[in-house]
């Protein structure tokens, strides 16, 4: 039998409208209290009473004995989520930022004070990657976990690739929709991403890695070069973090645009969707598909946990317990394509091969081989205005 749930949610914009959208359909045994929220005179859809702008409301109710955190601000949310799991809440969070760089001592936290932390909705929308990650593949060797974790900057190049829109018009469509924020550089920019493969880096090899440790690059600096480039070689570019184990005691973890050709199973994964790619020793090559961006694909995957929380359930982090020989690193050679401006930019970057170099008027790329030490190093350099960089698979 289910226990039953007393819920109190900071946070009312997409993803929690989003997940009470969905629970009025459900006939589960939970009940949301109260709603916490930032401001008190926007207009809502539910009666005023359940609204408070005070987080004592949630936090000292010893009759809410859940917690679901679905705020923008990283700090508040820990800070929310640490005092709740210290007074005896379940917590359920979607935000990733503050789970990636607090990851270690929250775990800590729940196994002190025997309360439970879950977070798919964290992670990839709408695929239950990391409950997956827990249960199907604890006792599995993973070769490699990567694919498409971010559904606005998905959505965005699937529009400049199948109907030739300039990017900044895919963007601006993006954020009207509610793909993008105003401001899309967590998406575009590759640290949503970079969170993501942070969590479940954690899951899939047992090691906790900062994401100020990990580089990302993104797609904003994307040319009109570059789209010409794939699709004369019949690539789509796709934003791919990559969590990879390495000679067997190394894990890396990068995010970086990827030339991907139409062998591959992601060339097909178009608009906000998500794909998650799982190679592992012994069943092989599995994938994940499903909504990546929105409030109800989120939202379900919040809700699935919340209703997990019913019956106890809470991650046991079995990877962390026989993780020893794994380490994290930076040292692996991988296949680039670069577009630049600088010959000394390529100096500086001192691949370990370069196989092809092309000269135009309005551009010039090098293809080769270099190790992802160099591209950390000089991650700086690459982000500047007229380069772009993507790995070639």
């Amino acid at each position: 039998m289910s226990n039953k749930l007393t819920i109190g949610m900071f946070g009312f914009g997409v993803v929690g409208q989003g997940l009470y959208d969905i629970i009025k359909t459900k006939n589960l045994n939970l009940e949301i209290k109260k709603f916490v929220i930032k401001n008190a005179d926007k207009k809502r859809s539910l009666p005023a009473e359940l609204f408070s702008t005070d987080a004592e409301a949630i936090l000292d109710d010893p009759e809410i004995n859940t917690v679901v955190e679905l705020i923008d601000d990283a700090e508040a949310a820990y800070r929310l989520t640490v005092r709740a799991l210290k007074s005896g809440k379940n917590v359920v969070s979607a935000n990733k930022k503050m789970i990636a760089g607090h990851l270690e001592e929250l775990v800590d936290i729940q196994h002190e004070y025997g309360t439970s932390l879950l977070y798919e909705g964290a992670v990839c929308g709408s695929i239950p990657i990391i409950r997956n990650l827990e249960e199907y593949y604890d006792n599995e060797l993973l070769h490699s976990v990567s694919g498409i974790f971010n559904g606005s900057s998905n959505y965005i190049l699937s529009k400049v690739f199948n109907e030739n829109q300039l990017y900044a018009d895919a963007l601006k469509k993006a954020q009207e929709l509610g793909f993008a924020e105003t401001d899309p550089t967590l998406d575009v920019g590759g640290y949503d991403p970079k969170f993501k493969v942070c969590i479940v880096a954690s899951h899939a090899y047992g090691i906790y890695v900062k994401p100020d440790d990990v580089f990302n690059i993104g797609i904003d600096k994307l040319g009109q070069q570059d789209i010409r480039f794939a699709k004369e070689k019949n690539f789509k570019i796709k934003l791919i973090p990559t969590a990879k184990e390495i000679d067997g005691n190394k894990v890396v973890l990068y995010v970086l645009p990827r030339l991907v050709g139409k062998e591959s199973i992601l060339y097909n994964v178009e608009n906000e969707n998500n794909g998650v790619l799982v190679k592992a020793a012994f069943a092989d090559e599995q994938f994940f598909y499903g909504k990546g961006a929105g409030g109800h694909p989120t939202g379900s995957a919040v809700l699935s946990d919340i209703a997990a929380l019913r019956y106890g359930y809470r991650y046991e982090y079995k990877k962390h317990l026989e993780s020893s020989a794994l380490n994290y690193s930076q040292d692996y050679l991988i296949k680039v394509y670069l577009r630049y401006t600088d010959d000394q930019l390529i100096e500086k970057l001192n691949f370990s091969e370069i196989t092809e170099r092309y000269y135009a008027a309005d551009f010039k790329y090098v293809i080769g081989h270099i190790n992802l030490q160099q591209i950390a190093a000089h991650k700086a350099d690459l982000d500047r205005e007229g380069n772009f960089i993507a790995e070639i698979a």
